[in-house]
């Protein structure tokens, strides 16, 4: 599905950025930081290896021409090399030659750990900084276009440092030589035409590939749309086949195709028209100065060694100057997506520890949210003054209609955000006084949809507390009533889950996060609808589990089955973000309030399924 393009592609049009400068400026650093001798050693190193391949590059055709006019015996007193014979002379062309890769070859090797070390503490730094952004930032972004920013990026910077430091600076020093050469041996008219001729090639490759990058970028978003439509369709495929529409699919990503290939034509036209002009302006230099030279080889002004010096020269820089237009391509591409990357690493994080905060210590787990006001948009408020005390040990209920602001007490008792006004204590400490680390240590989520990583049971379940034992692995998994199941399986504990646990059923992933939480034993719990998702025989039994787990602990639940929270210590109604009524189930059903008719809803829903 995928076909192969241009690495230029539209940036996001939400994405922040930096410019090209600043962009230079932040890699500057990973080149020459401070206290690493050894990088700074490196790159000295790599820089003199680099001159030393082009004194050694440009000296080659020396060396051809000599050979050549000793064997056209046209050798005088300033071309001749002592002691050297024509033999001699093609010898010491090959080993310039050679010398010239061996040096280039060298100047990689030197340099090479610190390029990689550079993209290994840019991807860190990077990858750090995400996990640090808020919960908001996340919740509207897109994972695959996050790591796409970073993979871009960092292969930006990659492709930066070698080709801004081994082939534009090379080519720029290899050409300013090759013209003096020309100006000293042969005259300043060869040097003007040398100068010309790559002036223009040069201006008209960067005209070019700016018109070319347009059409390639309006090529690579019908590539894009092409194969958005064709994942969509395939991700879809059970629904296509129920609606019979795969006809209507196949219309569908064909006229996506058809936008590709128009822009696909123009980009190989303008390709075609890149590499006429860049040969027809190279050529004709090339014809000029062996014009030039052949008029001094007859009058006698030049030997023909020097005409084999002059095509070697003209042929020598041509070489470099045909990826001009790709290097030059790619390089505004990398700065783009480096541009991108370090916009991002720009992004403030929304949620951050206060200088000098102290680690929370949980006594008892007493929470308390003392006029707690909050909104996600300042014009749409979704709690409105809620005070509520959880004390220590009891579980707590909260329960309301959708967008009654259940799930946002919980994401503010784990400090995904702020609160806009109040404030919310665990044993008295203000949440926001202590760190983030301590405060998410000391609360365990078992949320609606467990998600697991794409890796082995046992890792899923050790991921609650990194150093805890095969032993008390097996033992949490025990006490989330799943440690049977699991040694039923063929390969046990090391059963790979699969790509967010899509191997295992709803009860089977829930029991590994509870397992998960329960090797993690926090002190405080909160239980996000953990089974509202699950068929009614699942979620009793993994009811059970919880139940179990909430046993000495402070638990917060957010229902949305009333009969999962009838046991609960205290159950809170909420309405519009603000507390409707609070009691025990007895006393709720009691007063005949909205819990009360909720609970009536629910039952009667339930007899009709029952039915």
């Amino acid at each position: 599905m995928r076909r192969p393009t241009d690495s230029m592609t539209s940036s996001d049009a939400d994405t922040p950025s930096t410019s090209g400068w600043v962009t230079l400026r932040r890699v500057a650093p990973y080149l020459w930081p401070r206290g690493e001798s050894w990088v700074k050693r490196r790159v000295v190193m790599a820089l003199a290896m680099l001159v030393a391949a082009k004194i050694v590059s440009v000296s080659t055709p020396f060396f051809y021409k000599q050979a050549v006019d000793a064997l056209a015996g046209d050798t005088p007193d300033t071309g001749t090399l002592i002691g050297l014979t024509a033999v001699g002379l093609t010898v010491a062309y090959g080993l310039a030659r050679l010398g010239a890769v061996a040096f280039g070859e060298l100047r990689d090797a030197v340099f090479v750990r610190v390029g990689q070390r550079a993209l290994r503490k840019l991807a860190l730094e990077t990858f750090t900084h995400i996990h640090a952004l808020s919960l908001r930032y996340h919740i509207t972004r897109k994972t695959g276009g996050l790591s796409r920013i970073i993979e871009r990026g960092v292969k930006g910077v990659d492709f930066l440092l070698r080709f801004m430091l081994f082939s534009i600076g090379p080519l720029i020093l290899e050409l300013s030589m090759v013209a003096a050469i020309f100006a000293l041996l042969f005259g300043w008219q060869y040097m003007v035409v040398v100068v010309v001729t790559i002036a223009l090639y040069v201006t008209f490759t960067l005209k070019v590939t700016e018109w070319r990058v347009a059409i390639r970028r309006q090529m690579n978003d019908q590539d894009t749309d092409a194969n958005q439509k064709a994942i969509d369709s395939l991700l879809n495929f059970e629904t296509v086949r129920y609606f019979a529409a795969a006809g209507r699919e196949a219309a569908r990503y064909d006229r996506a195709m058809e936008g590709y290939e128009a822009a696909a034509v123009k980009t190989g036209q303008s390709l075609a028209f890149l590499n006429a002009g860049q040969s027809l302006i190279i050529t004709s230099g090339l014809v000029a100065v062996m014009v030039m030279a052949a008029k001094g080889v007859q009058a006698g002004v030049l030997t023909v060694g020097d005409f084999v010096m002059v095509n070697a020269y003209m042929i020598q820089i041509t070489m470099p100057l045909n990826f001009l237009g790709t290097v030059y391509r790619e390089i505004r591409q990398a700065l783009v997506d480096m541009g991108q990357m370090f916009g991002l690493l720009l992004q403030p994080a929304e949620i951050t520890d206060k200088p000098g905060a102290a680690a929370l210590r949980v006594a008892g787990g007493h929470i308390r949210l003392e006029d707690v006001h909050f909104a996600y948009d300042p014009e749409r408020p979704i709690l409105q003054g809620i005070t509520l005390d959880v004390p220590p040990g009891q579980t707590v209920a909260l329960v309301g209609h959708s967008g009654s602001g259940k799930s946002t007490i919980g994401r503010l008792l784990f400090r995904f955000y702020d609160v806009t006004a109040g404030r919310l204590t665990i044993d008295g400490q203000d949440i926001r006084e202590v760190t983030q680390d301590s405060l998410h240590r000391a609360i365990g989520v078992v949320p609606q949809d467990t998600v697991l990583f794409n890796d082995t049971i046992y890792y899923n379940i050790a991921y609650g507390r990194a150093d805890a034992t095969q032993a008390e692995v097996e033992a949490a998994a025990r006490a989330a009533r799943i440690h049977d199941f699991i040694l039923s399986l063929p390969d046990g504990y090391a059963t790979t889950v699969g790509e967010r646990g899509l191997k295992l059923s709803g009860g089977e992933k829930q029991r590994v996060g509870i397992a998960r939480t329960l090797l993690k034993n926090p002190p405080i719990l909160l239980l996000d609808e953990a089974t509202s998702a699950l068929d009614t025989q699942t979620e009793s039994d993994i009811q059970h589990s919880l139940r179990e787990m909430g046993q000495g602990r402070t638990v917060i639940t957010i229902a949305h089955r009333l009969s999962t929270i009838a046991d609960a210590d205290r159950i809170v109604v909420l309405e519009a973000g603000r507390i409707l009524e609070e009691g025990t189930h007895e006393a709720l059903l009691a007063r005949g309030g909205r819990y009360a008719a909720m609970w009536a809803l629910q039952a009667a829903e339930e007899e009709a399924e029952a039915a």
